[in-house]
């Protein structure tokens, strides 16, 4: 099981975790944003000014097959072995793309995990899923693969733009409806434009919490852990059909409108209430602005659901909630009512 460490001095614990792994050689893998803005904060390790180099594109649309190979070309071309590591330091882009290249280089390298973006921290970076996307599909090629070590420092998200806070922040949210009532309420009621920090840190090590407690029961997603897709199957496709009609949504936007949907399907199979309902819809019309699409994307959304890997056979799998904290993993909807769950999201949330 890998190792979370909230830090409060970066390089000290870097430095730390450093010294407790074996390993001959050592690479950092950055993309062009967070080589500029990141790197700088862990350049001055005395191993990492030794480690080699690899940069990537930024941006989801390279997290592809010709960014993983020149990843696992610059390691084979300066030397690494199946004994080193690779430090991920990055959003939730590179901690997956570069979890896989170590995965699969040399049939499996070691790895850590240092995420920069607030969705990197509380989704990608924990947890062990790795992959890249593929023929169009939102990680279609991957592995469960943990990193040795996560390392989360607020220090990051202080330079993060609004847009990049709200999207790790959905991840949040979903965090708190699959929890409790205090965790659900704690991340609504929290003030988005007025970020408190140190306020926000504990709400992250919470949010984290969560996810660590699902992942340790369930490692590779055969039962509880499909809780974390909340959101993920109907946001997945709302993500798909972004990067396909050339206005690329960010991925916590598309789970936030996934979260509609999925909750109004929730509120028509299992009870969900609808005050909880409500109250979820009003903060994501609050914080997260529209995707303009029409009914004619609705087939194609569909197409791109009937894709998700959470699927059997051609049935469209969900993960639904009862209450706040109830889960009800392994549910199906008509195609009907999902249409109407997008319907529903246009009309609440005004995409």
């Amino acid at each position: 099981m890998q190792k979370v460490i909230k830090s409060n001095n970066l390089n000290k614990d870097l430095s730390h975790i450093l010294s407790q792994l074996a390993f001959d050689k050592l690479f950092i893998l950055t993309d062009e944003n967070t080589e500029k803005l990141c790197y700088p904060l862990v350049k001055d390790n005395e191993q990492v000014t030794r480690a080699g180099k690899i940069i990537i594109k930024a941006g989801d649309n390279n997290k592809n097959i010709e960014s993983l190979s020149s990843i696992w070309k610059y390691l084979s071309e300066n030397g690494a072995t199946r004994h080193s590591l690779l430090i991920n330091l990055g959003g939730g882009m590179l901690t997956d793309i570069g979890g896989f290249a170590a995965a699969s280089f040399k049939r499996g390298i070691k790895c850590i995990n240092i995420p920069t973006t607030l969705l990197g921290a509380v989704d990608a970076a924990v947890g062990g899923k790795t992959g890249i996307n593929f023929n169009g599909l939102k990680n279609e090629i991957g592995a469960f693969a943990p990193a040795e070590t996560v390392l989360i420092d607020s220090v990051f998200f202080r330079s993060l733009d609004h847009q990049n806070f709200l999207s790790g922040y959905a991840e949040m949210v979903k965090h708190g409806l699959i929890d409790s009532d205090k965790e659900w309420k704690a991340t609504l009621s929290f003030d988005t434009e007025e970020i408190d920090y140190d306020k926000l840190k504990q709400l992250v090590v919470d949010s984290v919490a969560v996810k660590e407690r699902i992942v340790e029961a369930d490692p590779f997603e055969k039962g509880i852990r499909k809780a974390l897709n909340l959101g993920h199957t109907i946001g997945h496709a709302f993500e798909s059909l972004s990067y396909e009609v050339g206005r690329p949504a960010q991925h916590g936007y598309a789970v936030a409108w996934g979260v509609v949907c999925e909750l109004y399907l929730s509120q028509k199979y299992c009870g969900f209430p609808k005050d909880k309902l409500y109250k979820t819809v009003y903060f994501i019309k609050d914080n997260y602005e529209g995707f303009f699409f029409d009914c004619d994307h609705y087939e194609q959304l569909y197409e791109y659901m009937k894709h998700d890997k959470k699927n059997e056979s051609d049935t469209v799998n969900f993960t639904f909630l009862s209450d706040v904290g109830k889960i009800e993993i392994n549910r199906t909807a008509t195609k009907e009512d999902i249409f109407d769950s997008i319907d529903f999201l246009r009309e609440s949330v005004g995409l």
